[in-house]
């Protein structure tokens, strides 16, 4: 059984990306919207459609390694379905590339310990109370917390 994936609520990403304490360099935001793409998208984000992120995703897990993102957060327009199942393949992805401490060199995560994690719970459904992400170890390991936008990009614009 696949641990699920945290979420992130718009209010902690839009925190995140506005404080001068967290370089925008290490939060990285990834549209996986296909054709639905058009009409707008968050500052800062990288469009990768999900109809074709399986055959990039070992270079966009390499690639966020190397440039040291702590967290990367998917998201596509409601959040459901495509930029879970993406979160999901990234987590997959890394633990391949780097077997070793669930996914990366070190161990521990950068982007906060327990009571301090950045993201509201576990899987969807339950948000849990905004205190860490206990719940969704998978998304934590190895240096990188990688989650989903709480709504997607539809709640991001309300």
């Amino acid at each position: 059984m696949t641990t699920p994936i945290p979420y992130i609520t718009r209010e902690r990403l839009s925190t995140l990306l506005l404080t001068t304490s967290t370089p925008p360099a290490k939060v990285a935001i990834i549209d996986v919207r296909d054709h639905d793409h058009i009409g707008g998208h968050i500052l800062s984000s990288s469009h990768h459609p999900s109809s074709t992120l399986g055959t990039y995703m070992p270079t966009l897990v390499r690639t966020l390694h190397d440039q040291g993102a702590e967290i990367v957060v998917f998201h596509c327009a409601l959040s459901q379905q495509r930029g879970p199942a993406a979160a999901r393949g990234f987590v997959r992805e890394r633990e391949r590339l780097f077997p070793r401490a669930g996914g990366l060199e070190n161990g521990e995560g950068r982007a906060g310990g327990k009571g301090g994690g950045l993201v509201e719970g576990g899987e969807s459904g339950h948000r849990g109370n905004g205190e860490g992400a206990e719940g969704g170890k998978a998304g934590k390991e190895g240096g990188q917390e990688v989650c989903v936008l709480e709504g997607g990009f539809v709640k991001w614009q309300e």
